[in-house]
Parts: structure tokens; sequence; C-alpha cells
């Protein structure tokens, strides 16, 4: 008998740890890979806004175009995970004859970013805006002037 309350000591308290390990060990992995599903989604989103604004910025700098306007819809989810996000971008010269769209992607109410970079031709310049993602309206806007410039900008 003495065998028995020996193993009793032993393995209950392990029980007793493994009913509050457990769950806090997957409340932990799954936490882990919310955060990640979360940021690759948001990722995807910047990605296709990038590829949206370089596309667009490739059809204005055609030759035949002179000058005009071109408005597009900005095809992006309007939340992920039920959170919306902003998104907002710069531009700097690189080296060379192109520059550097940093676009920047970012969750309201928690502190997720993502960035991804578009590479535009040196006629290429940024109008300071930003676009809400769950926004009716939000857009990218190029504007070509008769100088050759291509001004970008995301639109309400």
């Amino acid at each position: 008998m003495p065998e028995i309350a020996v193993e009793y000591v032993i393995l209950i308290p392990l029980v007793i740890m493994q009913i509050f390990l457990f769950p806090y060990a997957v409340s932990l992995m799954m936490n882990s890979w919310v955060d990640s599903s979360r940021t690759q989604a948001l990722q995807n989103a910047a990605t296709q806004v990038g590829a949206s604004i370089q596309q667009l910025y490739v059809s204005m700098n055609h030759v035949t175009i002179t000058s005009g306007l071109v408005t597009t819809k900005l095809g992006v989810v309007p939340s992920i995970n039920g959170y919306s996000y902003t998104g907002s971008a710069t531009i700097a010269s690189s080296s060379g004859s192109s520059k550097v769209l940093n676009l920047t992607l970012s969750f309201v109410g928690i502190r997720y970013s993502v960035s991804t970079v578009v590479t535009l031709g040196p006629n290429a310049q940024w109008q300071s805006t930003s676009f809400m993602s769950n926004s009716t309206t939000a857009s990218i806007n190029a504007n070509k002037d008769g100088s050759g410039v291509i001004w970008l900008s995301f639109g309400a």
C-alpha cells in the first residue's frame, strides 16, 4: 500500500500542473499563429496595393498619354480579422533613374504594420495622402501633367 500513496503523491501534482500548463501552452501557440496570420494577410494587402500603384504608374507613363487623370478603385479587403487598417506612402529617390515608394499599412487599434517597396520611374511624384481600408471610396489617383510628371496619391 505505501507504493500507491507514493504514486499519488507524485502523479497528482503532475496532473494538476498539466491541467494548467497545456491550456497556457496552447494559448501561447495560438496567439503566435493569429499574429503571424494577421501580419501575413496585411503583407498580402500591401503587396496588392503596391502592385496596383506600379501598374497605374506604368500605364500613365506611356508616351501616347500626354496628360490626364486616372482613378482606380483600391480593391482591398475592408478588414483583416475584424481590424481595419490605414495605408500611407513616401517616395524617395534612389540611385539611377528610378524612385522608390515606401508603402506602409498599419492596423487600427493594434500595433502591427508592414511595409513594401514599389519601384517607379524618375518622373513619379507622391502627394502625401493616406487611405482607410474600410472606406468605400478608397482609390489610387494618377495625374499626369503637361510636363510628364505623374502625381500619384490615395483618394478618399
